[in-house]
């Protein structure tokens, strides 16, 4: 994502050219002569209002402008720079600085608001002079007289009320300003701040919103439409009637052919002009709302949730788009497959050697459950744990996938009696290698793998993967009595792929303010946290589970390792697997915990959704070979 900086650079914007016919045909003499004396009069008059200023003595120092920020919407990305969400409150505005804003728009501006801006001290009094007339004639107040300098006083500082004292302090606020801002900058204030109608405050969201363009790319037609709606947004916005509004931009353009500012040739071309509207943006929804909502939340806790909504942030996350969408498909589709039940369905993708989150999918439907099953929902993984039992078990280097174990029955004092683990369907097969034992999901062994080694050792393994979750050293943990997230399995089983290679698993790559300046940086920091041995050995056994095992189901025609998970009375059943590029992990259960249903195992229900996913992400990566174990050096040899 190219992070739009601004430019603090304040540049010039335009003189009130008299090359462009600004002063008509009046000669240098007779308009010298008439400029000295509008000024002194000017002077005077402006004398006598800083002199009033003493009565004002509550007014607010124009001064603190000098730091001031506005508020600006903030903006999510995918990882390629594709447009999610942006978030606001009250104000949707993204600042640009002057030199991004076409002439055109600029122009427009100050023909239909206040074409004497340069010349002007802050007041025009001319105007104020004619807004007396006018109000004294309709006896009240009707028309201010106000020029873009109190304008953006108004809008800043004081209410809106039609009052003779807010005019006053308003009149004397902006003399103020005028000696401590140039002009440009008052102009670049005025036009970040104004409001254009639909939530859009600022000139680039409006033009973002009105034409699809950005502030800079305005030409005549367009920016003298939208410099008609400020007078009234919602009355001359050309989504709400564009026949007014067109009327209105009519109004611009001959104005800036009254004051010579434009030809009759571009007042005609620019009048006839057939105007392409955009869409109202203000209030968008996420394109990817459970990538956003996750986004969100990490930063809110990291920055406040006002400054994440208000500070014009610009948040580039580790997905992309495409990626998403399959994922999304993919699992919309296993929802159809399987019925239209109540079920719930999460996926994850996580890159293992980035550990960046690809692609995360929290439910079947976010319109009816926002609830992002992937990241929050603690769910027992069943034999899908299993690995990590067997994993701290090689880590030892006592053992190796070939070493013999026994699937026989056995029988554990716990703490409220005995407990006598059961392979799912019943009955022991005796002695067989870790490698079958994983491959046919045994349970025994893999209890009786986990009181040898020590289950604090396997719950110190889970750490080391990454896994938050509250786990308990009970008897039964080897076959999942925990609940764990999508987001850590998938996470835990990517560092398998990587070789014991982990680093902060994120859903954010980078977070920069509106200037460009880096307030988060998630660029990886792999390290080393597995023994290489031990987690290739995992590996090898792992591809025997999808090559001949119960995850034969998620065969995708290249190496690939998993487990499959099912929980009993078929809560929950899993399949996390991986290959060198990537790891999913897809979980399947229902939100009040009750049962799939007889029949229901990670092998024949999860393990399809990983093999549809996996041949659609992969479809255009190359296939590639695990590192073999006997390129490490086994511990304690």
């Amino acid at each position: 994502m190219s992070s739009r900086a601004l430019n603090k650079k304040k540049p010039k914007l335009i003189r009130q050219p008299e090359e462009r016919g600004f002063l008509g045909g009046v000669s240098q003499i007779a308009g010298g002569t008439i400029l000295g004396v509008t000024m002194l009069t000017s002077s005077v008059i402006a004398g006598g209002l800083v002199g009033l200023a003493i009565s004002f003595r509550n007014l607010p120092d124009v001064r603190v402008l000098r730091s001031y920020a506005p508020t600006e919407t903030t903006y999510i990305y995918d990882v390629k720079g594709v447009q999610l969400a942006s978030l606001h409150d009250e104000a949707n505005r993204e600042v640009v600085p002057l030199d991004r804003i076409s002439p055109n728009m600029k122009r427009a501006l100050l023909a239909i608001e206040d074409d004497r801006f340069y010349y002007h001290q802050g007041v025009n009094f001319t105007g104020v002079g004619r807004a007396l007339a006018a109000n004294f004639r309709k006896g009240g107040v009707s028309e201010g007289g106000s020029t873009i300098t109190m304008q953006l006083i108004k809008n800043l500082f004081l209410s809106q009320k039609r009052q003779f004292s807010r005019k006053l302090a308003e009149a004397v606020l902006s003399i103020r300003l005028e000696q401590i801002f140039r002009k440009d900058e008052i102009l670049e204030m005025y036009l970040n701040q104004v409001y254009w109608g639909h939530n859009n405050y600022g000139v680039e969201t409006a033009a973002q919103s009105y034409f699809n363009k950005h502030a800079s790319e305005l030409n005549l037609a367009e920016g003298a439409m939208m410099a008609g709606t400020i007078a009234a947004p919602e009355r001359y916005s050309p989504f709400n009637n564009f026949k007014v509004a067109k009327k209105r931009q009519e109004q611009v353009l001959k104005r800036m052919l009254d004051l010579g500012w434009i030809s009759a040739a571009e007042e005609k071309k620019a009048r006839e002009y057939k105007l392409k509207l955009g869409k109202i943006k203000a209030w968008q929804s996420s394109k990817l709302p459970y990538i956003t909502d996750t986004a969100i939340e990490e930063l809110n806790q990291r920055f406040g949730r006002e400054t994440v909504r208000k500070g014009g942030m610009r948040i580039q996350t580790t997905i992309d788009y495409n990626f998403q969408i399959a994922a999304e498909k993919v699992v919309a589709n296993a929802y159809e497959r399987l019925g239209r039940s109540n079920y719930q369905i999460s996926l994850v993708a996580i890159d293992p050697r980035t550990h960046f989150i690809k692609a995360m999918v929290g439910g079947v439907d976010y319109k009816k459950s926002n609830f992002n099953r992937a990241m929050y929902a603690n769910r027992q993984p069943g034999s899908s744990f299993k690995p990590f039992v067997y994993y701290t078990a090689f880590a030892t280097g006592k053992f190796s996938p070939e070493s013999t174990v026994y699937d026989s029955p056995v029988r554990y004092r716990d703490g409220s009696g005995y407990y006598s683990p059961r392979n799912y369907g019943g009955g022991y097969s005796g002695a067989m290698s870790i490698r079958n034992a994983l491959m046919v999901s045994s349970n025994v062994p893999a209890v009786k793998m986990g009181k040898e080694v020590g289950l604090d050792k396997v719950i110190q393994t889970c750490r080391t993967l990454g896994i938050k979750s509250p786990i308990e050293p009970v008897i039964s943990l080897p076959l999942g009595a925990a609940g764990v997230t999508p987001v850590e399995m998938a996470s835990a089983f990517a560092t398998f792929a990587s070789n014991g290679w982990q680093s902060e698993t994120t859903s954010i790559l980078r977070v920069t303010d509106s200037d460009g300046n880096i307030l988060l940086d998630n660029t990886p920091q792999p390290q080393l946290v597995l023994n290489p041995w031990a987690a290739a050995q995992i590996n090898s056994t792992l591809q025997s589970v999808v090559s001949g095992g119960t995850g034969k189901a998620a065969a995708i025609g290249r190496p690939a390792a998993g487990k499959t998970g099912t929980t009993s009375s078929e809560r929950d059943v899993w399949f996390v697997g991986y290959v060198p590029q990537l790891s999913a992990s897809v979980w399947i259960g229902k939100d009040d915990y009750s049962p799939l249903g007889k029949g229901v195992t990670g092998g024949t229900y999860a393990a399809p959704i990983w093999q549809s996913f996996m041949n659609e992400a992969l479809k255009n990566e190359p296939a590639e070979a695990f590192v073999s174990p006997s390129k490490f050096k086994r511990p304690g040899a």
